[in-house]
């Protein structure tokens, strides 16, 4: 499965933990990210992280693409709701692409766990089947 990974500044080191944490699984999955938390999360981890622009560089808006083209099949978006961002708009419209194109979300840690481990099960498989790989 091919897994996004965006994280605002506030959330960041959070999402460095929980890929530590679930490393296992991630390393088994094909993991793209926008820039300083690529960075952040493959020096903490090992992991082989595809890195775009930093969000604020439109980063988040390259992952956007990917997930309108359906190339991506989950999304970990660690949000922090409370500061105000200046790129608002484009954090609404990954929302509103994952809904579109049924792409499985999380914008909070508890949420990602709930995911993370499904994936491990296999409840995520469908994505297989809906959207089979031409590659």
């Amino acid at each position: 499965m091919n897994i996004a990974l965006i994280a605002h500044d506030s959330k960041k080191e959070l999402m460095v933990q929980f890929c530590i944490a679930y490393c296992g699984i991630l390393s088994r999955h094909s993991l793209c990210a926008t820039g300083t938390t690529g960075k952040m999360v493959s020096e903490a981890t090992g992991l082989s992280i595809q890195k775009f622009l930093s969000g604020s560089q439109g980063g988040d808006q390259q992952i956007a693409s990917r997930i309108s083209y359906n190339e991506i099949d989950l999304l970990l978006f660690f949000r922090d709701p409370l500061t105000p961002k200046p790129h608002e708009p484009n954090e609404m419209n990954l929302l509103r692409l994952c809904d579109m194109h049924n792409i499985p979300l999380a914008t909070n840690i508890a949420t990602a766990e709930v995911l993370i481990h499904g994936l491990e099960r296999g409840d995520l498989d469908w994505r297989n089947i809906v959207n089979p790989k031409r590659y």
